[in-house]
């Protein structure tokens, strides 16, 4: 029996109001930034930001500019990050911005590569940071913080004048990257304090076209000083062990238009307060996001493990259910510095609810903490693509939902679906995924948008199909390309290329339903397809049987004498398809397993053998290569820093010193949550193991993990006395990179590892992958080398 899924697009809305809010950019820029009540514009276009958080901070210097261009390639727009006081002045008086914390360089690197950049300026910033990021000397003045104490708000002055310095001559007056400021963090009942500070910014010479502060828990703002942006995560570390999965986390699952997340946060704030989407704000502000969930932190008592599909469905549903702004937090991972006083990470010591690990703060990013590129980078990159060519076309777009909505957020029967339209044209989302507990087939599927007017309902596809568990996808109807009008594609568009005098649309098959093209006949004159069956239906040109992959090229005359083609890659080539600009031609770029960099004639079904990441747009100047100018280079060439297919892999000799003794007794914390052990016990109970580092891996000049499988609690990495690097056990491997330790003390004393066994009745979440491993081993142990390219742009 076909089950029809039914919508109707109303008539385009009334205008959005422009001009009521008090953000303006700098003068003269070429590209106003400006904000209506429903999107942004950058010159005058509507403008989908997508931004990533990347705590410079928390990442070697060495490396910011290799790391940046995997963001960029990975189709962020803008960098966002915390500029965390206690990084910078843990000792006061002693505002250091030098190496890892050198601020200014980090936004020029920005600029350089074309990122715009936004500063959460704090103070406050939470980042599961010692004090949410307030130094140890500031709390002990017995200032009241978060407020407006003139004891507070001294220091305070000064931290900001300090950023502002850094930031000089950075802002969009002199041709900056600074888009934007954050003020705070989660201050969700101080609206006069966010105003103090917002003025206190402005003073100390910080400028931007928008000042932004997150929303989330039943916000209160100070009038429209402040964009409200917001949030959404797969899972969370901040709630109790025993909780199971959120239902503040299940419902970014389903397309809804509630803004608000209730959960974000709420373990630092009274349970009385609520979340709830005043309506002031989402009549005034467009829906921006700043922190969609690229992954989770795990905390002691809680360790929760985030798939890829977990990112890239709740990102796809964000962009249905209204988001004009893609925001992402964390999308590159790192580890807590060393403090010169004491441990920088949250923790119960100082008085927050959960533990946290003592370096590393990973976040099973889509980038990670050395840099490993993942799944969901991949995942979330196709969305970008998508938004890069057809954000501006989006973002105006309205979302509907259909009449016919889940029961409730455990409702797992009813199909998840909504489109965003101008009332004539738009994309269908759907949504079949979600953590923990899979959604079912949904055979027989077709969906019926009704359009404004008197236009004629589309109905898709033409013969019914099963959405299959775990797909979410987008789909196009009434998408102009180059004067063809493709009424609807059974694929996702993944970007448009200008190639041979024609423009090709390349989309993405989605895994488990066959690809559908219908061409509006009238804007059509001949269509050839290598594969596949034509067939005219109502002024209408079916494509059906196509196979999906590199050579699925449907070449479309159009009827107005222009050439467009139609490339439908299938669901796995596209997650490796990256849009390139080498000296003025475009191509795209493909390869089985990652990015390559294309040394060929410009086809577009060529791939080179070379792994590196292509980024646009092309440098002004040839780039250099181990010494040699690259002719055909997009803007920076370097290996992909991963540990996928095509790393060279050897085995580790990792020996056993010392089996573990008995689990410790679980201690709990604030809140009752249980803590992590004490260091004595990584002393006298762990597990201890040398690792035997090969000289040849120190002088190396590629990328070098220490990959481990390992099961137990904590495992700590040390060097001499020094801890390198830790983590909790939740079922993953644990990484360690060798560029990362100290050389010479590695060479004299060696590389430590010392893991705790778990007791079976601790209270402590590890997700069903982990769970009942609780002995203290390392299992197997393996070196993963990738080469990576030495860059300079001539």
């Amino acid at each position: 029996m076909v089950t029809p899924y039914r919508l109707r697009l109303p008539a385009p809305s009334a205008p959005p109001l422009t001009g009521h809010l008090p953000f303006a950019d700098a003068p003269g820029v070429p590209d106003p930034i400006e904000v209506t009540s429903r999107w942004l514009t950058r010159g005058g276009r509507p403008w989908f930001p997508v931004s990533g958080e990347f705590h410079y901070s928390r990442y070697p210097a060495r490396e910011w500019e290799e790391e940046l261009l995997k963001m960029k390639a990975g189709g962020v727009t803008v960098v966002a990050s915390y500029i965390i006081w206690i990084h910078h002045e843990e000792i006061e008086g002693r505002v250091r911005f030098d190496g890892d914390r050198d601020l200014r360089r980090f936004a020029h690197l920005c600029s350089r590569h074309g990122l715009d950049f936004v500063p959460r300026i704090g103070p406050w910033s939470h980042a599961e940071v010692r004090n949410g990021g307030l130094p140890d000397w500031l709390l002990a003045r017995g200032c009241t913080p978060r407020t407006d104490d003139p004891a507070y708000l001294g220091p305070v002055r000064a931290w900001f004048t300090a950023i502002a310095e850094q930031l000089r001559g950075l802002d969009r007056s002199h041709g900056g990257p600074i888009v934007a400021v954050q003020i705070e963090n989660e201050l969700y009942d101080q609206p006069g304090h966010l105003r103090t500070l917002k003025r206190m910014a402005q003073e100390a010479g910080l400028s931007a076209p928008l000042w932004t502060s997150t929303a989330w828990g039943g916000v209160q703002l100070p009038g429209d000083e402040l964009i409200p942006l917001y949030g959404g995560y797969p899972e969370a570390f901040w709630t109790e062990a025993d909780g199971g999965w959120p239902d503040t986390c299940r419902k970014h699952f389903f397309f809804t238009h509630q803004r608000d997340d209730e959960g974000i946060g709420a373990d630092l704030r009274p349970t009385t307060v609520r979340g709830g989407d005043p309506t002031e704000l989402v009549d005034r502000f467009p829906w921006a996001t700043c922190e969609l969930g690229g992954g989770m932190a795990v905390a002691y008592h809680r360790r929760p493990r985030v798939d890829a599909a977990d990112i890239g469905a709740l990102g796809l549903t964000k962009i249905g259910c209204g988001s004009v702004w893609q925001g992402y937090y964390m999308f590159h991972g790192g580890t807590n510095p060393s403090g010169e006083l004491t441990t920088l990470q949250e923790s119960h010591a100082t008085g927050y609810p959960n533990d946290l690990p003592v370096l590393t703060y990973d976040f099973q990013a889509p980038l990670g903490e050395y840099g490993q590129v993942r799944p969901s980078y991949h995942e979330l990159r196709l969305q970008h693509l998508l938004l890069a060519d057809f954000g501006h076309v989006i973002a105006p777009m309205q979302s509907v939902l259909p009449e016919r909505q889940p029961a409730g957020q455990h409702d797992r029967e009813t199909l998840r679906w909504a489109v965003r339209g101008d009332g004539t044209s738009g994309f269908l989302f759907v949504n079949n995924h979600q953590p923990h507990e899979p959604l079912p087939d949904h055979p027989d599927t077709t969906f019926t948008v009704e359009l404004a007017g008197d236009a004629e309902a589309l109905t898709l596809p033409s013969t019914p199909v099963t959405v299959p568990a775990g797909a979410y996808f987008c789909w196009p109807l009434r998408l102009e390309v180059a004067g063809l009008r493709l009424e609807w594609a059974t694929a996702q568009p993944v970007c448009t290329l200008d190639v041979g005098g024609r423009t090709v649309l390349v989309l993405a098959a989605t895994d488990g339903i066959a690809p559908e093209l219908a061409l509006d006949a009238g804007t059509v004159s001949a269509v050839s397809a290598p594969s596949g069956d034509l067939t005219p239906v109502d002024g209408r040109v079916l494509v059906t049987g196509l196979r999906p992959g590199t050579d699925a090229l449907v070449e479309v005359d159009t009827a107005d004498g222009g050439r467009v083609g139609l490339l439908v890659l299938d669901a796995e080539t596209a997650r490796t398809a990256y849009r390139g600009v080498a000296w003025g031609a475009e191509r795209l770029v493909l390869c089985a397993d990652g990015v390559v960099f294309d040394r060929d004639e410009v086809r577009l079904h060529s791939a080179a053998a070379e792994p590196s990441f292509a980024v646009l747009p092309a440098p002004g100047r040839a780039p250099v290569v181990d010494g040699a100018v690259v002719r055909e280079a997009a803007d920076g060439v370097f290996t992909r820093y991963t540990v996928d297919g095509g790393c060279s892999r050897r085995d580790a000799a990792v020996s056993l010193v010392r089996p573990a003794g008995p689990a410790p007794e679980t201690a709990t914390g604030v809140l009752g949550r249980a803590s992590v052990p004490a260091d004595k016990q990584f002393d006298s109970v762990a597990a201890e193991y040398r690792v035997e580092v090969p000289d040849g891996l120190l002088d190396a000049p590629d990328g070098v993990l220490l990959r481990l499988r390992w099961t137990g609690d904590v495992g700590r990495a040390y060097v001499g006395d020094t801890l390198v690097a830790d983590q909790f056990f939740s079922g993953r491997v644990w990484d360690i990179g060798l560029d990362r330790l100290p050389v010479d003390a590695l060479r004299a004393e060696g590389l430590r590892l010392r893991v705790l066994p778990l007791a079976a009745a601790a209270p402590v979440y590890v997700p069903r992958a982990g769970a009942g491993r609780r002995a203290a081993s390392v299992e197997h142990a393996e070196w993963v080398t990738v080469r990576r390219w030495r860059v300079r742009l001539g």
